[in-house]
């Protein structure tokens, strides 16, 4: 007569209930034995040759999260046997598990019930001779386009430089070899040894990823030969054109770390390829796609046959605004300037930032989006809208004095500037010739909040949406005589960043408040606008704007930036700065550009310099100078 048990329980049909009880712990038991790699005990037969042929058998899955349950128990009392049912799930992937089933037969001793075992329990018609392994089908990682459908991030030649432990005659030879490989790369010598030394015996262990064809990979292969163990192996990853371009935007992509794995929930485990930085991490669900995977049974000899398999699922492109050629001007433009440096460039129609260059000088920092600097007289744009709405005119005369005190502090002009520019002059001079005491003798006009509204309607203190972390400028509102007066000529807690000062100079030339654009697919959540909640600044009327983009021409024809005037392609429109920053005396300055030109809006950033004309200025010609003409 024969009785079947549903999991986790037992259906009474006249037999002894105690055995049936039996035969269900001891399938629950067999069930937790076999989810730990364990052979239950008892078993029929030798349980030691069991395990250790389990051990083998399970040995290609590594560390697979295996979940098993007992799905159903049969038993035949007459006979004294049965059977147990047990469902397997091995968390391959999050999401894309290998389920099955497996049965083990059951026979009874006296009163207690014992499984007869073989590797079909552990895997549909796996031989005892046979073993699982499984193999990860990694995805094509998605590439990073450009403006124009360009890869800018694509899979590029690289070695992979490291100890393969094969090639190395003894582990104590490995691990010497290591060190020196280590000395002449340029990584950490005992990390690296110890990584050597813990590896299998059939193991390469990297030190160190370079581009095909750099310099630095020259000199590392023409020391190899020496070093018994190190190879080079070509590979291909995904990298930009350059190492530098770009490269606190588009970030990097190496092995997942340790935080990120935890992170990940499944999704990523040791040794995947992951975005660490930037795009690459901020778009890595998109560009990293999904892995697959395959399980075999490997026999001693022969070709293995695949139990299951999970096809990959390919990364996804991104594409950015940026421009392959605006940026790789920008770049050129920056590379020798020894402080820390920017250029963002925005086309003032969509938004779309289409260069956002860091200089060397950063030393791999975003200043292009992050960095947050006082903008000094780029700033008097905001200052010059601010004015503008208190009532006066680009006709308006203003006290353009040499010095001016406020409250007891002094402030003056810039270092040379034109004493024939003095006097009591029109708002559009003082604008061109960058007076700051004509400024700030109209402080009068001003509310405290004056300078924060007209800085909210050309975008400066927006909460920007680019896809990587990016911030814009902040301007409080003012609190007394000396901080309005420092405010309206770039200084006091006024900040911005190149980013910032860019969206200024495209709201200007759009005639509207712009809300630069960095990702465009997929499609970014685009800013609420006010960075303050529940303050809406005014709108940027098109009136205004035409007001402030005749300011910033005749900066060119009659002011601070007439250097400009020969830039081909139409006419430029600019505004220069210098803001003076620490308590060095005298003080050290930043160097600013704003420029405009057509459908571009730039702002040209120099962390030190001896002035936005003589500093900024030259950069800001060359990158515009460059983009005009064809070939450059």
């Amino acid at each position: 007569m024969g009785v079947v048990l549903a999991v986790g329980a037992y259906v009474w049909l006249g037999q002894d209930v105690r055995r049936e009880a039996s035969a269900s712990a001891y399938a629950q038991q067999a069930a937790h034995s076999l989810a730990t790699g364990q052979v239950p005990d008892p078993i029929a037969g030798d349980r030691g040759a069991a395990q250790a042929r389990l051990a083998t058998t399970l040995a290609g899955m590594g560390a697979i999260p295996h979940a098993v349950t007992v799905e159903a128990v049969a038993l035949d009392e007459a006979k004294g046997a049965g059977s147990v049912t047990f469902e397997h799930t091995w968390t391959v992937h999050a999401g894309r598990p290998w389920t099955y089933r497996t049965m083990m037969p059951l026979t009874r001793h006296d009163d207690e019930w014992r499984g007869t075992w073989s590797n079909g329990v552990v895997a549909p018609g796996l031989a005892d001779s046979e073993r699982l392994g499984a193999t990860r089908v990694n995805a094509t990682r998605g590439r990073i386009l450009g403006a124009d459908g360009a890869a800018l991030v694509a899979d590029r030649p690289v070695y992979r430089i490291g100890i393969s432990r094969p090639k190395a005659a003894t582990s104590a030879e490995a691990v010497q070899s290591a060190r020196r490989l280590a000395a002449l790369v340029g990584i950490e010598p005992d990390a690296y040894a110890a990584a050597v030394s813990g590896a299998g015996p059939q193991a390469f262990v990297e030190a160190i990823v370079y581009r095909d064809r750099s310099a630095d990979l020259a000199t590392a292969m023409a020391a190899l030969g020496d070093i018994p163990g190190a190879e080079a192996i070509a590979d291909s990853a995904p990298l930009a054109p350059t190492t530098a371009f770009a490269a606190p935007i588009l970030g990097r992509v190496g092995q997942a770390t340790a935080e990120i794995v935890e992170k990940s929930g499944g999704r990523v485990r040791p040794g995947d390829t992951v975005g660490l930085s930037g795009l690459q991490a901020a778009q890595n669900e998109r560009l990293a796609g999904r892995a697959g995977y395959t399980i075999e049974a490997i026999p001693p000899q022969g070709r293995p046959r695949e139990l299951f398999g999970a096809p990959p699922t390919n990364g996804r492109d991104v594409t950015v605004s940026l421009d392959l050629r605006a940026q790789t001007l920008a770049e050129s433009a920056l590379a020798k300037v020894s402080p820390a440096s920017a250029i963002v460039a925005i086309r003032p129609s969509d938004g779309h930032v289409l260069a956002a260059a860091s200089g060397p000088g950063g030393q791999g920092y975003s200043t292009a989006l992050l960095g947050q600097y006082a903008p000094g007289s780029t700033f008097k744009t905001v200052t010059a809208l601010a004015l503008l709405r208190a009532g006066l005119t680009p006709e308006s005369r203003l006290a353009c004095t040499a010095t001016a005190a406020v409250d007891g502090r002094v402030f003056k002009n810039y270092e040379n500037y034109p004493s024939g520019r003095l006097g009591r002059i029109r708002l559009r001079e003082v604008f061109a010739n960058s007076c700051n005491t004509g400024l700030i003798a109209a402080r009068d006009r001003l509310d405290p909040d004056s300078l924060a509204q007209a800085a909210g309607a050309l975008g400066l203190t927006s909460t920007p949406a680019l896809g990587v972390p990016a911030e814009l400028g902040s301007v409080p509102a003012t609190t007394g005589e000396t901080d309005l007066a420092a405010a309206q000529i770039g200084q006091a807690r006024v900040l911005a960043s190149p980013l910032g000062m860019a969206t200024v100079a495209a709201s200007i030339a759009a005639g509207h408040l712009v809300e630069p654009v960095l990702v465009t697919d997929p499609p970014t959540p685009r800013p609420t606008g006010s960075a303050s909640p529940g303050s809406t600044p005014p709108r940027l009327t098109a009136e205004e704007a035409e007001t402030l983009r005749g300011l910033m021409r005749e900066v060119v024809t009659n002011g601070s930036a007439t250097f400009l005037r020969g830039v081909p392609g139409g006419p430029v429109l600019a505004k220069t700065g210098t803001a003076e920053y620490g308590s060095d005396s005298p003080p050290r300055t930043h160097a600013w550009m704003l420029g405009i030109h057509g459908d571009l809006a730039v702002a040209v950033f120099v962390a030190d310099g001896s002035g936005g004309a003589r500093t900024a200025g030259p950069i800001l010609q060359s990158f515009l100078t460059g983009l005009a003409e064809p070939g450059r």
